[in-house]
């Protein structure tokens, strides 16, 4: 073929290529914008936001572990900064964090975060709510209240002289809160833990969303600081679906896979 007749081919291919691909663009876009606006078909047709609250002595950072695994699997995570100053004061936080989202939200709450969550869940946006190893009050309730009808106070939180509670102490966190995560990783969260004011624990929440919600509670089978039998008991009254962990207190640090496996999972069954 002489020299301009192959351009002329060339020409013709190059044409038609255009033509495809022009006639996709539009629908192409529209995918795109779809899946921007968060229109709930995540990960294989799961809710597509997360949104992860902190408990007690714990700060938005200590989810690192769980959000990169999330993340990698195709999930927004935004991880919520409690002041922990009040019920009102997080649940405050929390919802700012929601306004954020761009869709149907998964909203997972870890021990006191329990009581934030179940508070803050009462937004339109939020599909669904996973417990782990959490305090769950009914509307009207409070954590302290809860502890007392399950016949379990809480002891040993001493307020300091401005009404805060603090475990900063390397040694009692890792007692308490972490037995089976590396002592260095238990300096750097004791170091970064943020004092709890005790007066948010008589806090009523007002509304409870598990009454509303399809909810998920994670047990932890070797809790120090909020025993087992007493979460079982907190998920068997709000009708969770319980999944179990031979963990302490801070499974998504201890076993950060096996805790995405959960919200994953929930975040997949919250969708259809």
């Amino acid at each position: 073929m002489s020299g301009p007749c192959k351009a002329r081919g060339r020409l013709r291919r190059w044409t038609v290529a255009a033509l495809v691909i022009g006639a996709a663009l539009p629908q192409m876009a529209r995918l795109a914008q779809a899946q921007d606006m968060g229109t709930g078909a995540g990960p294989g047709g799961s809710v597509r936001d997360i949104v992860l609250v902190h408990g007690a002595f714990a700060d938005g950072s200590s989810w690192s572990q769980v959000t990169r695994i999330l993340q990698q699997r195709g999930y927004r995570v935004a991880a919520v900064q409690n002041p922990l100053t009040s019920l009102a004061d997080d649940v405050a936080a929390t919802r700012r964090v929601l306004r954020r989202q761009k869709g149907p939200v998964l909203l997972v709450g870890h021990s006191w975060g329990g009581a934030v969550v179940t508070e803050a869940g009462n937004d339109a946006a939020v599909k669904g709510i996973v417990y782990l190893s959490a305090l769950v009050p009914d509307a009207g309730e409070s954590v302290e209240g809860l502890l007392s009808r399950l016949q379990a106070p809480m002891e040993g939180l001493a307020p300091d002289a401005d009404g805060f509670v603090w475990l900063d102490d390397p040694q009692a966190y890792r007692r308490m809160m972490a037995a089976d995560v590396p002592m260095a990783a238990v300096r750097l969260l004791a170091a970064a833990q943020p004092p709890m004011s005790a007066g948010a624990f008589s806090e009523p929440v007002a509304a409870a969303a598990w009454r509303d919600r399809p909810t998920w509670y994670l047990v932890t089978g070797r809790d120090r600081a909020l025993a087992p039998a007493v979460q079982r008991a907190i998920a068997a009254h709000i009708g969770a679906r319980v999944a179990s962990l031979p963990s302490s207190h801070l499974s998504f640090v201890s076993h950060p896979r096996a805790v995405a496996d959960l919200i994953d999972r929930a975040a997949r069954e919250a969708g259809r």
